[in-house]
């Protein structure tokens, strides 16, 4: 089966009129067309680079200030998890770890493999990688988890100087992380999975 890549058409992702691949512009509404370039991949390795970076401090630093009259004390992503478990909250001690260790660290690597997987074609792994690639779209929004529940908490923990609750610099880096490696993702062509497969090896 011939493709529009290997016919040299390239479609129109406004109207959906196909033209002749190297056509600047779509004949039929005079959208820019799309041009598939392995450059888009410097994209994506740059923001996941940076998602990687940021991501340290956000596990470093405290991510919850708490203060009471007695008593003030810090608690990073894993210290939290850790002292959930003390009081008994497994499941809640479950979701902020999975939510703020085990997925962007899953995020990481499956960006990174469907990046360097377009050196190795695999056309048996093709419906496979896509599919790595829609998990990871879907699951980006649901690792901000952590950073929901501590502004939760310094909003309705504001009790003057009784006790307050403030996020700390970790919140901070741990939503830029979350947010370079959405990028990341965004940057991401899909279509590029099948250009590869479609290559000469």
């Amino acid at each position: 089966m011939t493709t529009a890549r290997q016919a040299g058409l390239v479609a129109c992702v406004t109207c959906g009129r196909v033209d002749r691949r190297g056509a600047e512009e779509c004949a039929r509404c005079g959208d820019t067309l799309p041009h598939q370039s392995r450059r888009s991949l410097q994209t994506v390795w740059a923001w996941l680079f940076a998602g990687i970076v940021i991501y340290i401090p956000a596990n470093t630093y405290p991510m919850l200030r708490t203060s009471t009259l007695l008593d003030k004390s810090e608690s990073t992503i894993i210290g939290g998890a850790i002292e959930l478990l003390h009081y008994g909250s497994y499941g809640v001690a479950f979701i902020v770890f999975f939510a703020s260790i085990v997925i962007p660290i899953g995020k990481f690597i499956a960006i990174g493999y469907l990046a360097l997987s377009l050196r190795r074609a695999r056309p048996d792994r093709v419906h496979q990688r896509h599919l790595l690639y829609e998990v990871v779209e879907f699951i980006g929004r649901w690792s901000m988890i952590d950073v929901f529940v501590v502004a939760i908490l310094s909003a309705l923990v504001q009790l003057g100087s009784v006790a307050t609750i403030n996020p700390g610099i970790a919140a901070v880096s741990f939503l830029l992380s979350v947010a370079f490696t959405m990028l990341a993702a965004q940057s991401f062509d899909p279509k590029l999975i099948w250009d590869a497969d479609e290559e000469p090896q």
